[in-house]
């Protein structure tokens, strides 16, 4: 039956696995896929008896036709089967010869007479891309598209006289994105996962287990074969529909309509989810409201109000042109070639003729469609360069674009040059259906705009905290690909785009990467509460709302940088003028914990990106994929290469390289004041690169007697078991006034009691698992270290009886000043309280700030003058008056003493 969708060539193996029953088969069709699946049965032990196919074009043979008669294997080619309604008896006569056992119809564009079908002992079987019995027909793949399913798949059938109509044997399913086009289902599932599936339906036959599974005909469609005539772009509908239209006939047979007179087929169709970019109008007949010719494509609009974006357009010629560059498609200026260039372009002549081998001379003239070319002679053009021309990468579209010999040398020549640079990112994905949705979650470096391997191949697991499973392996960055990423930072800051662009329209880049970052954000909260633990809620609200709200605020921030003028005594009478610039410092480096994986991303980056600097940036180990997907979405928004750079990996070899490299102007680093103290250290005996940094924290919360004690109960709650108490302002240590100490502990324990200890995506669950192992046995060393000293454990202190790394939230009272407890912080869901005697305030004030931290602080008094008091004597970066943990990206933030210095 007929089918139709772009071919293109796909290699992957399988294990070599030999059954007891084998069959003699025939098969009947042509293309890549049927090559494909001739190789696979042939490799199970089938034998082929013989091939029929389609006769030479223009001198050329069918792919199936090659492969077989490379083998020896008997081949066919029939112009057609039957004349008049009946069976050509020579064709009868040569099939029947071989003696087939069962007919395999990969890939037909033939009709085949009944008695052929029903001649094996088994009769035959046909591959057709839809899930039966919907989309019956030859455009099946359009249609799916084009009627806007959300899945896609394929049927192998037993053949019966009518079309499509004959009984299941096996089918397969996928799901389809929201982009995807024909190409795109067919090269990802439907020709890889076709090939697998016709081998099985032939061994289930020759197993004799194969089911003959009626087609109901409920939900059963049949649509006619889309042509170019009926292809035309009705604009009088959503721009989901039109989408829909333009990528169900990508690339064939084209989604067309009339731009200044002339037919212009679109290509590349994508929804446009953001705000529109700034474009030039561009009339289009019979839409209401004008395109929008903008530097990422053609933006066009359906009657909702809604938007697409095309990518490449066709003109009637057959030229194809990106569609940014519409009102420029006449500019294109012709470079000069190099000798090494000029062998190159000699090479590529070599394999055009080769394919083209009708033509008797290729000439600068030579067209490579009208030639003769389909578009498996696209997929063997582009490898035979990547083979004969060192490795040169081109694409498919790369021939499309440029289909004269003389045009297709210029845009080789620009490719080998490096002026060619929009080339789609290229991310290798793991993906997980989880919280109701598909993941996506790029793995490796993220280095000049582009994801690779470690350049030593290495990996580490990164584990899921909810029940100690591994999520994926991700690349683990070695020294070399710190100077790497360094080196593209640099690169980016000093020769870059990045260099030259003004301040607005970094603004621009910067709010258009949170506008993906909201319209990403379920994806990147459920990513956030695999990798980290974090509660499902909690990480839409305050992991992910807050980065949005970061990029935002300081995208605002770009064009407002200013200096100053200063009046200096010189200024008269020799009119000299002296004023401040404030300028980038270059390339920044970047080192984030692991409690608030992508808001410490954004806390740090926003500012340095609207400030003009590049960055390279190391995730911790433990959390690294919400950076890597802020990787992939920085992208999206336009970011130039080498801009951002993100460097999965230890501490001790990638974060140590950061700090130590010369070329790195200053380093942002939030962690342990230990850590910090050795970053400190080897950033000043380096190159004495400027330094901020947020280190540890005992933040106090002194509750007086006179406070409001539900919100206190409530408010000191967060201010310990916010986020499972993975927090770097977290209340460290309570300090109670005596006459409601009681109380206040009972109120607490019984809250703790009403918290549900659970899986982070359930949104019910209070409070998650803890980060990582190490961390959560470090929080079971802390507990018995209390016992031991003599605390009173009120409650919890165990680590929870399920999968996964949870810990009870606990409660200690009795905590002296001179303990353990009192003096190092937890950094997890332990309430350490001590008792401090009725009006007492410069005493406790005393033992508050007995510490060498001072990240935050809290009070919670109706009294306002004992409030500004405390809040004044109070040694600490913030102070918290009767709330906490109200933190907002307009306000400065950081510590004093040992907790670190920068804002």
């Amino acid at each position: 039956m007929l089918w139709r969708g772009s071919q293109a060539l796909r290699l992957f193996s399988t294990g070599q696995v030999y059954f007891k029953n084998k069959l003699k088969l025939a098969l009947i069709g042509q293309s890549l896929f049927g090559q494909e699946v001739y190789h696979h049965l042939c490799k199970e032990g089938h034998r082929v008896v013989g091939v029929f196919t389609v006769p030479d074009k223009d001198g050329k043979a069918d792919p199936l036709a090659l492969a077989a008669e490379k083998d020896g294997t008997p081949v066919f080619k029939f112009p057609r089967w039957r004349v008049k309604g009946k069976t050509i008896k020579e064709v009868a006569e040569a099939y029947k010869s071989v003696g087939a056992e069962l007919n395999v119809l990969p890939f037909c564009t033939q009709f085949i007479p009944m008695d052929i079908i029903d001649s094996p002992k088994h009769g035959s079987i046909i591959y057709h891309p839809s899930i039966l019995p919907r989309h019956r027909g030859a455009s099946a793949i359009n249609w799916t598209l084009i009627m806007g399913d959300k899945k896609a798949g394929f049927s192998v059938f037993w053949a019966d006289d009518g079309l499509d109509t004959g009984p299941i044997l096996l089918q397969r399913s996928c799901d389809i994105e929201p982009n995807d086009t024909v190409d795109a289902l067919y090269n990802r599932f439907l020709f890889p996962e076709g090939i697998k599936a016709m081998v099985e339906a032939v061994q289930l036959i020759a197993d004799g287990k194969a089911p003959r599974i009626p087609q109901p005909e409920e939900g059963a469609t049949y649509e006619g074969i889309q042509k170019k005539e009926n292809a035309e772009i009705s604009w009088d509908q959503s721009a989901e529909v039109l989408h829909n239209w333009i990528r169900g006939h990508d690339k064939v047979p084209g989604a067309w309509t009339e731009i200044n007179g002339q037919m212009v087929t679109f290509y590349g169709s994508s929804l446009l989810k953001s705000s529109v970019p700034p474009g030039e109008p561009l009339e289009i007949k019979g839409a209401k409201k004008p395109g929008l010719v903008t530097k990422n494509g053609l933006v066009l609009f359906g009657n909702d109000g809604k938007a697409l974006m095309v990518r490449n357009l066709q003109f009637e010629d057959g030229r194809m042109i990106p569609a940014s560059q519409y009102f420029s498609a006449g500019e294109t200026s012709v470079v000069e070639l190099t000798a090494e260039e000029v062998k190159v372009a000699e090479t590529i002549k070599v394999i055009w003729a080769g394919i083209l081998s009708n033509v008797p001379v290729i000439e600068d003239s030579t067209d490579f469609f009208k030639s003769g070319a389909s578009s498996m002679d696209v997929v063997r053009l582009v490898e035979e360069i990547r083979q004969k021309c060192g490795g040169l990468q081109l694409q498919n579209e790369d021939v499309y674009m440029a289909t004269k010999f003389e045009d297709f040398i210029q845009k080789v020549v620009r490719k080998l040059r490096g002026e060619d640079q929009e080339v789609e990112l290229v991310v290798d994905y793991v993906s997980k259906e989880v919280n109701e949705m598909i993941v996506k979650m790029p793995y490796q470096c993220f280095i000049n705009g582009e994801f690779t391997d470690a350049d030593d191949g290495k990996t580490y697991d990164t584990i899921n905290p909810t029940d100690g499973s591994t999520i994926c392996k991700v690349s683990y960055a070695s020294l070399v690909d710190v100077d790497k990423a360094v080196a593209a930072a640099k690169d980016a800051f000093e020769k870059g785009e990045w260099g030259r662009m003004n301040a607005r329209e970094r603004g621009r880049l910067m709010y258009r990467l949170a506008d993906l970052l909201e319209e990403n954000q379920e994806e990147l909260a459920t990513i956030e509460a695999l990798d980290s633990g974090a509660v499902y809620t909690l990480a839409l609200k305050t992991h992910i709302g807050m980065s949005v709200q970061t990029f935002r605020y300081f995208a605002g921030w770009c064009d407002k940088i200013q200096g100053s003028t200063i009046p200096i005594n010189q200024a008269r009478p020799n009119h000299n003028l002296t004023f401040t610039r404030k300028e980038p410092l270059g390339v920044c480096a970047i080192i984030i914990p692991w409690n608030y994986p992508l808001m410490m991303l954004a806390w740090k980056s926003a500012a340095c990106l609207a400030a003009g600097n590049t960055l390279v940036l190391k995730p911790a180990q433990v959390t690294p994929l919400t950076a890597l997907k802020f990787a992939e979405l920085s992208v999206k928004a336009g970011f130039p290469k080498g801009v951002i750079n993100i460097i999965p990996g230890s501490g001790g070899i990638a974060g140590q390289r950061l700090s130590e490299h010369p070329d790195i102007r200053k380093l942002g680093f939030t962690g342990s004041t230990a850590i910090g103290k050795q970053i400190m250290k080897s950033c000043a005996v380096s190159n004495l690169k400027k330094v901020s940094l947020e280190l540890g924290g005992k933040s106090p919360l002194i509750i007086f007697n006179d406070c409001e004690l539900d919100k206190a109960v409530r408010m000191g709650m967060g201010a310990v078991f916010f986020n499972k108490g993975e927090n770097c302002i977290a209340a460290g240590r309570l300090f109670v006034e005596e006459s409601i100490h009681d109380e206040f502990v009972t109120r607490v324990v019984e809250e703790i009691k009403k918290m549900k200890i659970g899986d982070p995506l359930d949104r019910s669950t209070d409070h998650g698992p803890q980060n990582h192992q190490a961390h959560l046995e470090k929080l079971l060393q802390y507990c018995e270290a209390g016992v031991k000293e003599g605390a009173t454990l009120v409650y919890g202190g165990r680590q929870v009886h399920r999968p996964g790394f949870f810990m009870e939230p606990t409660v200690f009272t009795d905590v002296e000043d001179h303990m353990y407890l009192a003096k190092e912080e937890s950094f997890g869901p332990i309430m350490v309280i001590s008792k401090f005697q009725n009006g007492d305030i410069d005493g406790v004030l005393q033992r508050a700030n007995n510490t060498e931290y001072g990240l935050a602080s809290g009070v919670f008094t109706r009294d306002i003058s004992k409030a500004m008091y405390v809040s004044e004597k109070l040694e600490a970066g913030t102070v918290f008056v009767n709330t906490y943990n109200k933190t907002d990206v307009a306000a400065p933030f950081g510590g004093v003493k040992q907790s670190g210095f920068g804002k």
